[in-house]
């Protein structure tokens, strides 16, 4: 937790801030989520090597298959992360989930917050890269707990 706390999360909400992306109200609202953020995430038993961008853009198929992957940004972490991204655009769908969690069942409030919370950070990223049209989505996960 500390990792995506202060290397992803905190550190991309800065450096959106400094390049005047992020508006400074919502970095200090991400601050604040940043200083009570164990109290929403959970940490894994076991870290997971992650792809880090894992949309469907980098999942290559072939005949109705998953051939492989690319375009990594490994990173260990709890692996809701790399489930959490997979949310952001679509990339698998509820049956991909409903198959994954009848062979590893997620804890409680992984759909409900814990998916909106970790794309927080790939949703600074897409602030950082592409504009304010990411800005809402950001908005929406720090009012939804109240921040």
């Amino acid at each position: 937790m500390p990792f995506f706390r202060d290397h992803r999360l905190l550190y991309m909400a800065r450096e959106a801030d400094r390049e005047d992306s992020l508006p400074s109200p919502l970095l200090t609202r991400i601050e604040r989520l940043a200083g009570r953020i164990e109290n929403y995430l959970i940490e894994p038993r076991f870290p997971s090597l992650l792809h880090g961008d894992l949309w469907t853009g980098n999942v290559l198929v072939r005949e109705g298959r998953i051939a492989g992957f690319v375009d990594p940004a490994i990173s260990c972490g709890h692996p809701e992360i790399e489930l959490a991204f997979t949310t952001m655009f679509g990339t698998f769908g509820k049956t991909f989930f409903e198959v994954y969690e009848s062979l590893v069942p997620l804890e409680p409030g992984f759909h409900e917050l814990r998916a909106s919370l970790y794309n927080l950070y790939p949703g600074l990223v897409h602030v950082r890269l592409f504009g304010a049209g990411y800005l809402a989505g950001i908005e929406r996960t720090l009012a939804g707990i109240g921040l």
